[in-house]
């Protein structure tokens, strides 16, 4: 199947004309036309990929036998399969991609060595309890975080990326998306984004705290006291703002967190 996101080179009848089902989607965005296409899916074992050239779709048999096994998940990885000359920009192969991919790993605990490879199997019903929301290219990164939280199967499988064939730019732009992948990866981990910071610099004003209070320099204890607040508060930040993401269905429950807010309250 295809799903169309406003194409206006004739694709569309090409498609249809080959046998393909064609789903128009009208919200634009790498995500919603995704999140439109897994919808209108009938299969209980979905493959994606961007329909520029750049996937092999007649070598999808690694995707289908991960599935067949158990898997939720199966993504390609375009760094163990091979990347083609001019396939992905250098920033991108070199600093991007890489970096993301890692904090990811970081982050969430994923075994994904590819955050955004555009070429993944997944089962449709696995995918459809994770409630996927992005409308943008942070889709990619959308999927594998949730699938990670809410402890999906996970594997993947390498696979080639050749260049683009299409004849006009890329939609993907670097800053702009990167920051977009970038957001979402803090966004869904208050522990990196908030706790850990502010258990740094709750630790250091401690710290410089005590090692000031027998010394004549007010002014540099005042400074260290106020480290030590803001820590406390940068912290307290953290948790509610993970409780009120679980209250929203953003994030899964957390029994220890649940445990913690009864205590206190």
């Amino acid at each position: 199947g295809v799903a169309d996101n406003g194409s206006s080179d004739g694709s569309q009848e090409i498609a249809t004309n080959s046998g393909a089902r064609v789903v128009p989607i009208p919200e634009r965005g790498y995500g919603s036309a995704l999140r439109g296409g897994i919808a209108a899916a009938k299969g209980q074992y979905i493959i994606i990929g961007d329909a520029d050239d750049s996937y092999d779709f007649t070598n999808l048999s690694p995707f289908l036998e991960k599935l067949r096994q158990g898997y939720d998940l199966v993504m390609g990885n375009r760094f163990q399969g091979g990347i083609k000359p001019g396939a992905m920009p250098v920033l991108h192969k070199y600093l991007g991609n890489p970096v993301l991919t890692w904090l990811g790993r970081l982050f969430f605990g994923s075994p994904c060595g590819d955050f955004h490879c555009g070429l993944r199997g997944f089962s449709k019903q696995a995918i459809e309890q994770l409630n996927l929301r992005t409308t943008g290219m942070e889709f990619a990164s959308e999927m594998v975080v949730k699938a990670s939280l809410y402890g999906l199967k996970i594997t993947e499988v390498p696979t080639t990326l050749s260049p683009d064939g299409r004849s006009r730019p890329p939609h993907l732009k670097t800053w702009r998306d990167g920051w977009r992948h970038l957001r979402f990866l803090l966004m869904y981990s208050p522990r990196w984004l908030f706790l850990y910071p502010g258990l740094a610099l709750m630790f250091l004003g401690f710290v410089a705290t005590i090692w000031f209070i027998p010394q004549p320099r007010v002014h540099t204890l005042l400074y260290s006291a106020t480290a030590l607040i803001i820590g406390f508060q940068i912290v307290s930040f953290a948790i509610f703002t993970k409780a009120f993401a679980i209250s929203e269905g953003l994030l899964p429950e957390d029994r220890k967190l649940r445990r913690f807010l009864r205590y206190i309250n």
